[in-house]
């Protein structure tokens, strides 16, 4: 990494080794994932340790505190809480996994997600994320994408989850392009063998949005029956998140009690 780098970067550094890797990682791990020196890396760990960021265990590794983990979770915030009723519509009309996605860079990140009793492969969690080009919902949300953002997609190598991942640039153009026409994208064991998906957009303003339900695969040959549900649930959710919040100084204030 380029030097002169400014005690923040360095921090970031540190706490971007959990974005994708283990729970839980050694000082020495920390410092060669952030390509800081040892003793640099001891003193901000021990910083973040201090504020709440990371937390350590008895046995020296390190994990994301819980200070971190409530202040991460205000992000999407207004958009889970919009949707956050209308997605637990959607699982009690349907009883299958039930989420709903953004597009972060090239991945679809998931917002909010509610468990099926039925066991299905999991592939993702909520705050986690999965390639666009794997998913009903990221598809969904690469499909309504700018030109220019799907032919940078395309352009690039796109990684195999499975053997049933589609990855020629061609052959997912063209399925995007299905997906624009028909209004939905499914999947069918491209992010994990045994499991299937079905996906529809969330037309919302600046970012849009994608819900999607998972399910076994063995119920992928059907799994269209829920398409009126979904766009139903997607519609009511576009509605709910045009309404307009208040802001503090619109929240009415209690009068102060009198003796």
């Amino acid at each position: 990494m380029p030097s002169g780098r400014t005690v923040t970067s360095k921090a970031l550094a540190l706490l971007g080794a959990f974005e994708s890797g283990p729970n839980a990682l050694s000082l020495s791990d920390l410092a060669e994932f952030a390509d800081l020196p040892l003793p640099t890396a001891h003193r901000l760990v021990g910083e973040l340790v201090e504020w709440g960021a990371l937390e350590r265990d008895d046995r020296g590794r390190y994990t994301v505190g819980l200070r971190l983990w409530t202040v991460a979770q205000n992000a999407g915030r207004h958009l889970r809480d919009t949707a956050r009723p209308h997605l637990q519509d959607l699982f009690s009309l349907t009883q299958e996994t039930a989420h709903i996605a953004i597009r972060d860079g090239d991945e679809a990140l998931y917002i909010d997600r509610i468990y099926g009793s039925t066991r299905v492969p999991r592939a993702s969690r909520v705050g986690g994320r999965l390639p666009l080009h794997a998913t009903a919902v990221g598809k969904v949300l690469l499909a309504y994408e700018e030109d220019w953002v799907r032919d940078a997609y395309l352009a690039h190598r796109l990684e195999a989850a499975t053997k049933h991942t589609h990855i020629n640039p061609g052959r997912l153009a063209a399925e995007l392009q299905k997906v624009r026409d028909e209004g939905y994208a499914t999947t069918q064991e491209e992010v994990r063998e045994g499991s299937c998906s079905i996906a529809v957009p969330v037309r919302l303003d600046p970012h849009p949005a994608a819900i999607g339900l998972v399910m076994l695969s063995t119920r992928g040959t059907n799994m269209t029956r829920h398409l009126p549900t979904l766009r139903g649930i997607a519609h009511r959710i576009e509605v709910a998140a045009s309404r307009p919040q208040p802001s503090l100084a619109q929240i009415p204030r209690r009068s102060p009690r009198r003796s």
